[in-house]
């Protein structure tokens, strides 16, 4: 694609964006208050570009998180939930490994740099010790901060989750000196809830996930009980502004029926 053809098709897109943003607040339709997002397909990205060292795919789309959060904020979404890195994800390479969670470290030392509210989320004892300590500090340094929280989910997996969640609460009824069927008789869903990671959040409106894949794979597998979900078949470091309204127009469309 030669110059001139790029900047035309740039022309289109900002042309397209600002119409979606119209119909958007034309319709006056609902804008979610927690966005999920999966992002996937960084690797693939790398691959596609002919490059040979797919780090350079996760720089890239750690390098999109930032826009990501600007637009969030713009459209008045007031909490991100950003799957990273999952507990499958811990058994790669170590030559594959480490190079990623650098990149995670450096994306969260920009966040916190930038002003977000970031709070980490997901099995931290599993991650080694540097990568932890910079996950807990983010959330030292930023948990004064007003605006948009910024969840990074790290180390994270749905199953895990609940399996953490249901130990802590028979952990906190146990230091209470109470009985397996002392908590049987009043045990009920909101009991575990209170013990997920996002304890005091609520569930995510809309889940997005990028890559064309369709499926959750473990993510916020409690919590997205009743979220909508939009997939995008762009990879994450292509995911661009038009998508993300796109994603708001369709979830703006729908009419929500919470247990059918």
């Amino acid at each position: 694609m030669g110059v001139r053809d790029l900047v035309y098709r740039n022309l289109l897109y900002k042309v397209y964006e600002r119409r979606l943003e119209h119909k958007i607040a034309k319709a006056a339709a609902p804008i979610p208050r927690h966005v999920g997002v999966i992002v996937d397909g960084n690797r693939r990205w790398a691959r596609m570009m002919g490059l040979e060292d797919v780090n350079r795919g996760h720089q890239k789309g750690a390098d999109k998180i930032s826009e990501l959060l600007v637009w969030c904020r713009e459209a008045g979404v007031e909490y991100v939930t950003l799957w990273l890195l999952s507990t499958d994800n811990l058994s790669r390479d170590k030559a594959e490994l480490e190079p990623l969670l650098q990149v995670i470290e450096g994306l969260v030392g920009n966040l916190v740099e930038q002003g977000w509210h970031v709070t980490p989320m997901g099995s931290l004892d599993l991650l080694p010790d540097h990568t932890a300590r910079v996950l807990k500090d983010a959330k030292e340094v930023t948990s004064h901060r007003p605006g948009l929280i910024v969840n990074v989910a790290v180390g994270y997996g749905g199953r895990r989750e609940i399996a953490d969640a249901v130990r802590s609460l028979l952990q906190e009824h146990a230091s209470k000196g109470a009985s397996i069927e002392d908590l049987v008789e009043v045990l009920d869903v909101e009991h575990i809830a209170e013990h997920l990671y996002t304890r005091g959040l609520p569930d995510p409106d809309l889940v997005i996930r990028t890559s064309g894949e369709q499926r959750l794979s473990g993510f916020l597998l409690w919590q997205s009980a009743h979220s909508e979900f939009y997939f995008c078949e762009a990879y994450w470091p292509d995911f661009r502004r038009v998508d993300f309204l796109r994603a708001l127009r369709s979830y703006g469309a729908r009419h929500r029926r919470y247990g059918s």
